[in-house]
């Protein structure tokens, strides 16, 4: 079952299954270029085969979401994306993107704290698709990463679906896949600490530029640390981790 989740990009059919009955509602945002984009970007992603890419040449994008809540289904929405490009080992500190997306609610309070957001800037910001479409400019058709990426990927195939009616044509791959064989003990761990184990620097938690960066800098550690223990490709480790259970 493993293997069959980290297959190559799922055809557009399949990858709708189960989306439209729960998006039903949305109304339809989308232009020519928007969608044209999204079918190029499908079409690059169709014709290579990063999982079998060694890590050390393998080019992937960070990202970080700031959301209004951890449940979009129930209507929490995303307000920043931060992403941050990796080419192998080394972290593109020069190529990165961030934006604000628009929100016409109030924050709840410790959503204003927490992210250091307030509502008169994301009143003022792009709305979802906009910020949508250059988001997939800057990614273009490379692989995602994340820490815990479940949040990311929810709340983007929503956005996704609500802005386009598309799904979502990215992989994004949950660092912890790699801290299960690099760190056992530290798989669970939150993003700050598994900065502390390692002396990297904190700096602008809970801005999505700045998680973004240190998910950057924990993927970089760890790829190095899977290579050491046998696993140079996206393939090797998920097969480790089909035989670990």
């Amino acid at each position: 079952m493993l293997n069959m989740a980290f297959e190559p990009v799922l055809s557009l059919i399949r990858r709708l299954q189960g989306t439209v009955s729960r998006y039903a509602d949305f109304p339809i945002v989308q232009n020519r270029e928007q969608m044209a984009l999204l079918r190029e970007l499908q079409k690059e992603m169709q014709k290579r085969d990063p999982l079998n890419i060694p890590f050390d040449q393998l080019d992937v994008v960070a990202i970080d979401l700031e959301t209004t809540g951890f449940f979009p289904d129930k209507g929490d929405e995303i307000i920043s994306i931060g992403a941050v490009k990796v080419s192998g080992k080394k972290v593109c500190d020069d190529q990165t993107f961030y934006s604000l997306v628009k929100h016409e609610k109030p924050l709840a309070e410790e959503i204003k704290i927490l992210t250091g957001i307030s509502y008169e800037q994301l009143k003022a910001a792009p709305p979802l698709p906009e910020v949508l479409h250059h988001f997939f400019h800057f990614i273009r058709d490379c692989i995602l990463i994340a820490h815990h990426a479940g949040h990311e990927k929810n709340f983007l195939q929503r956005a996704c679906w609500k802005s386009f009616r598309s799904p979502f044509p990215h992989r994004i791959v949950d660092i912890s896949f790699l801290s299960r064989i690099a760190e056992p003990d530290l798989k669970h761990a939150e993003l700050e600490e598994i900065c502390a184990c390692h002396a990297i620097p904190v700096v602008n938690r809970h801005h999505a530029l700045g998680d973004a960066l240190l998910a950057a800098r924990v993927w970089s550690l760890y790829i190095e640390k899977v290579e050491k223990k046998g696993c140079r490709t996206l393939r090797e480790l998920y097969e480790r981790l089909a035989k670990s259970g």
